[in-house]
């Protein structure tokens, strides 16, 4: 016997951010959050191991190694306080609305980047600001 599972994909025509969306969003949110935490700790795991190399090469491969991952940890660490702050959002209502306009960012941005804080446009005009600034 098999059983059917039933699979929410958030839809246009829905009226924006109804509490299925946003439990559909805070579920996604959560497994992101959960993944990253399980990689960080299989990392510190892995830089537990104190094998030390004989070999000058494979010991300094292993040092790169390290290094690159734990600036791919780095980036996790900001990652997360970005998802926790967006599941702050969907408890106080606000998440999926533009921090700058207050109009609704949009469900294919916000699956493509779930702690997305700014439609499209602002993100676009505020991407430009920064280029703007960089050049001078």
């Amino acid at each position: 016997m098999s059983q059917e599972v039933d699979v929410y994909t958030p839809g246009h025509e829905e009226t924006f951010m109804n509490p299925k969306q946003q439990e559909y969003f805070k579920n996604k949110l959560i497994s992101w959050r959960d993944q990253i935490l399980r990689d960080c700790s299989d990392t510190i795991t892995n830089l537990q191991d104190n094998q030390v190399e004989a070999d000058v090469i494979d010991a300094a491969a292993k040092e790169a190694d390290y290094k690159l991952t734990l600036r791919a940890r780095n980036r996790d660490f900001k990652l997360l306080k970005k998802i926790e702050e967006a599941l702050q959002r969907i408890d106080n209502g606000t998440y999926g609305y533009c921090e700058e306009t207050g109009e609704p960012i949009g469900i294919k941005r916000l699956e493509a980047r779930p702690i997305a804080t700014l439609g499209i446009e602002a993100q676009e005009r505020h991407e430009r600001e920064e280029r703007t600034h960089r050049d001078i």
